[in-house]
Parts: structure tokens; C-alpha cells; sequence
């Protein structure tokens, strides 16, 4: 029998139950016996959610625009009903001063909201399970002394042809949480998340490639482990090659839960060297990995594929392969002009220096691969990811396209990651 913070918040009977009771919640909250409430009260409190829903919409994507591209109006829409059950809350109490009454009120509009939260998990399958939503995890978490090295390592193309199995591995990779000094970007950045491989911890010590994901914006880089189902995903790939697997650092790509400052060196920080440069140096002088270029990618959802792209194309030496998973055409604050003031001052030539399609129609990239995934009911992202495939593949990238069931969710970029990692492994020397 699973346990509480095993079960599914995207699929099984939770989430419909969890639904169906908001339901119910909101039948009780709009129905009372009770003329005034009906015809005036609760018109009036709806009235008002609408209102504050709208504002809160038009703030959100007219003034503030803290994203390059509009929440679903769905979710502005469950949130006007969440905002609705709280406001009707006193109101439905005053129609019958009773204790059992304000109880089944409070009841009701808590269920609303959890209603809610499902609904809108759904949309962005944030957190797979009961356990995840609540910040409980089974992950196996190692401090600094896995930075230790050991006397001697394992090496070779492809690694998994040179590599035996001792026994007493762990069963499954651990994740260490690190700080990357930004020694050379002064790029202020919130720590990574590092997932070791069971392998790692033999000794001796294989080599093993390195992939440097990123999360998208908002969001940090423990939406991986979370969301993304990474140590999950890795420890079946482990499971299945004598506990190999690439050691994966996901490193922070914005700053902050919500900055966007592109991916670029610019007014808005040095992210570009940040992720070229310090990671790559911090994790070649304190992992035992292979430092070969060649067993180096970088990937990432959303924002975070839109930087991998752009990464490998600006620093192709370091990057040599890719991973794009519904990633943009363009690095951009929602408009070419405010992207430009912002991070240029106005200079659209410092922009198309680095902006990615601008670099793939103006050079050649013999030697560099990637993975393009998208959701089929992806219609913002899609086209962008199909034309920016398009233009690598002109480019003389080695590159790959795949359309995959869903939209723009962890669902997708957690499928999307099971479905290239056999790809990945080849491609970086892991296996044959």
C-alpha cells in the first residue's frame, strides 16, 4: 500500500476527489436559505472576485510582466474563484448564526481552495505528489565530503565498455547542495543542485560526463528534483547501466525566484559567464568528472531551454551538446524593445551579437548536437522550438526534434528528459 506522500496529484482518484469536494464546497458557499444572500449578497461578493481578478490579471501582464509570456487565462480563472470563496466566507456565516454553520463554511471554502491549487497543478504539474507538495522526499541528500577524491578513476569512450560494477554501491545517486562562487561573473547566484550517481561513490572512480540543467522562469533550481523528477529519472537510468549515469548540476540560471535577466551578459548580470565559466571550473576542480568538453551538455525547460541554446551557441567549446526542452526563439523580457532597453540600454546590435537564431544563420556548428523537445499542445512554444530546430539543423548542427504528448509542463520536461537520456548518454560517452 503507497504511502500518503506517494499518491499522485496528476492522475488517480486524489485529484478528482480533491476536486469534487471543491465542488461541493462551492454549492454550499453559494447556496443558503436566504433570499438577500442570494439575490444581493452573493452577486455583489462575486462581483467583487471578478473585479479583483481582473486587476490582478492586468497588473500581472500589463505592468509588471515579471514573465516573457502570459499565464493561462485559466489559471487567472481559478484564481477568481478562490478569491471568491474567501470573500464569501463571513457573508455565507451571517446567514445562520451557528457554530456547525461557520465549521461547514470554513470547511467548504478550504476545500475551494485546495480545488483550486489541484486544478492549477494540473496545468503546470509543479508537484507530482502529496509528498512533494508538501516539501517531503525520500531523496538521499550527502554533504561536502563527497568532494573528496579518490586515488584512482576509471576512463574511457565509451565509459560503460571499461567499467565493472563493484559491489556495496548505494542503491540509487544522492544530491549534494553546493554554492558556485561566481569568481569570475560576480553573477550572485542561489545554490545548485548536484545529483551524484551511484558509480560515483566506487572506488576507484569512474569518469563521468557532466549535464548542467536549468529551471525556467520562475522558478529555482530545486523545481528539477521536485517537479522535474530528476533523481527519479537518473536512478532508472543508473539501475539499468551497472550505476552509471551523468552527474547532473543544476545550476541557477535567473538569481531569484522571479528575475529574468536572460541568460546573457548584460545591465542585468553576467549570467552567460557565470554558467560558461565559473560552473564548468568549480565542478572540473572540486568533482571527479571527465573533463573532456566532449562529455559536457547543457539543458533545460522554458527559460532554461531558450539559455542552453543559447549557451551552446555563444560557448560551443564548452557546450558542445544541448538539451532544449520548450525553450523560446529569442531570449526576451515579452518584446524585442523592452528586452533590448533593459539588458542594452537600447543597443539592438549587443543583442543580435548573442541572440541564438542570429548566430545560427550567420555561422557553422560542425561539431556541436543537440535535442529539441516540445509539447504537442505546446501552441506558444512549439513553433518557436520547431523553427529554432530548423535553423541548427541549417547551422550543421547534428540535431534531433521531438514532439511529445502534453503541453508546457514538468510532465513534458520530465518526459522529455527520460526520452533523450539514452541520446545524452551516447552522445557524451556514457555508453555505446
Amino acid at each position: 500500500m503507497s504511502r500518503i506522500t506517494d499518491l499522485s496529484l496528476l492522475a488517480g482518484w486524489l485529484p478528482v476527489t480533491l476536486t469534487l469536494l471543491g465542488v461541493l464546497g462551492a454549492v454550499w458557499l453559494l447556496c443558503a436559505r436566504s433570499r438577500r444572500y442570494v439575490t444581493t449578497t452573493m452577486p455583489i461578493v462575486l462581483l467583487a472576485a471578478a473585479v479583483v481578478t481582473v486587476a490582478l490579471y492586468l497588473f500581472v501582464e500589463e505592468v509588471w510582466r515579471p514573465f516573457p509570456d502570459p499565464i493561462a487565462v485559466s489559471v487567472y480563472a481559478l484564481i477568481g474563484v478562490g478569491v471568491a470563496a474567501v470573500l464569501l466566507v463571513v457573508p455565507r456565516i451571517l446567514v445562520r448564526r451557528r457554530v456547525w454553520t461557520a465549521l461547514v463554511t470554513l470547511l467548504a471554502a478550504v476545500a475551494v481552495l485546495v480545488a483550486v491549487g489541484v486544478r492549477i497543478n494540473l496545468v503546470y504539474a509543479s508537484y507530482p505528489t502529496v509528498g512533494s507538495a508538501l516539501g517531503i522526499d525520500d531523496i538521499q541528500r550527502v554533504d561536502a565530503s563527497a568532494l573528496s577524491r579518490t586515488a584512482s578513476v576509471v576512463s574511457g569512450r565509451p565509459l560503460e565498455a571499461v567499467w565493472t560494477e563493484p559491489a556495496g554501491l548505494p542503491p540509487g545517486g544522492k544530491v549534494l547542495t553546493a554554492t558556485v562562487p561566481p569568481t569570475e561573473s560576480g553573477f550572485t547566484a542561489r545554490a545548485a543542485e548536484i545529483y551524484l550517481p551511484p558509480a560515483y561513490f566506487a572506488d576507484p572512480r569512474p569518469l563521468l560526463p557532466v549535464l548542467v540543467l536549468l529551471a525556467g522562469q520562475p522558478g529555482a533550481p530545486d523545481d528539477w528534483i521536485v517537479g522535474g523528477q530528476l533523481v527519479e529519472t537518473m536512478d532508472a537510468f543508473a539501475r539499468a547501466h551497472h550505476g552509471l549515469a551523468p552527474i547532473v548540476v543544476v545550476a541557477d540560471g535567473t538569481g531569484s525566484q522571479l528575475a529574468n535577466p536572460l541568460c546573457l551578459d548584460s545591465r542585468l548580470g553576467n549570467v552567460a559567464t557565470y554558467l560558461a565559466v565559473d560552473v564548468p571550473a568549480w565542478v572540473r576542480a572540486n568533482l571527479q568528472v571527465d573533463p573532456d568538453p566532449r562529455a559536457w551538455a547543457v539543458g533545460g525547460l522554458s527559460y532554461g531551454g531558450t539559455c542552453a541554446l543559447q549557451l551552446a551557441t555563444n560557448y560551443p567549446q564548452v557546450y558542445p551538446t544541448f538539451l532544449d526542452l520548450s525553450g523560446e526563439d529569442e531570449p526576451t523580457l515579452g518584446d524585442r524593445r523592452r528586452t533590448v532597453d533593459a539588458a542594452f540600454g537600447g543597443d539592438t546590435a549587443a543583442l543580435l551579437r548573442v541572440n541564438p537564431l542570429d548566430l545560427l544563420r550567420s555561422r557553422s556548428y560542425p561539431d556541436s548536437a543537440g535535442a529539441f523537445v516540445v509539447g504537442a499542445d505546446d501552441d506558444t512554444y512549439r513553433p518557436q522550438v520547431e523553427r529554432m530546430y530548423q535553423a541548427a539543423k541549417d547551422a550543421g548542427m547534428d540535431v534531433r526534434l521531438r514532439v511529445l504528448p502534453g503541453g508546457h509542463s514538468f510532465a513534458l520536461w520530465s518526459a522529455g528528459l527520460r526520452d533523450q537520456l539514452p541520446w545524452l548518454a551516447t552522445r557524451l560517452g556514457l555508453t555505446g
